[in-house]
């Protein structure tokens, strides 16, 4: 399994950046995709993930009407957009999978690399 994350960096509150986590064809088809991340000091949390029809996004509650995740099935990428960035948003990101069924990932299977984003004041 190989997910390789990308788009992180510095930005002030209030911009935007796009995360991307490239993975390999099998488990893009395969696995359940998503975003956690984790700030300082603090536990790593979900911040998104999609149901394989398109049909359903679920996100968590800090995030919503702020960040947005996609895919393209022919790139076998998931992005996260992310929007009116917060300072209380820096944090390393990364995107996983877990089995399709599991619509919280709650057991991430594959952790993918991490990339930074910074949100200056």
């Amino acid at each position: 399994v190989q997910l390789q994350a990308s788009g992180g960096g510095l930005v002030q509150a209030g911009g935007s950046l796009r995360l991307s986590c490239v993975a390999s064809e099998r488990t893009f088809g395969n696995y359940r995709t998503g975003w956690f991340r984790q700030a300082p000091g603090k536990e790593r949390e979900f911040v998104a993930t999609f149901n394989w029809n398109g049909g359903a996004t679920y996100y968590a509650d800090s995030v919503k009407g702020r960040f947005t995740i996609s895919r393209d099935n022919a790139k076998n990428t998931v992005y996260l957009q992310m929007n009116s960035l917060k300072r209380e948003d820096t944090a390393v990101y990364y995107c996983a999978t877990s089995d399709w069924s599991d619509v919280t990932m709650a057991r991430v299977k594959y952790w993918g690399q991490e990339t930074l984003v910074t949100v200056s004041s």
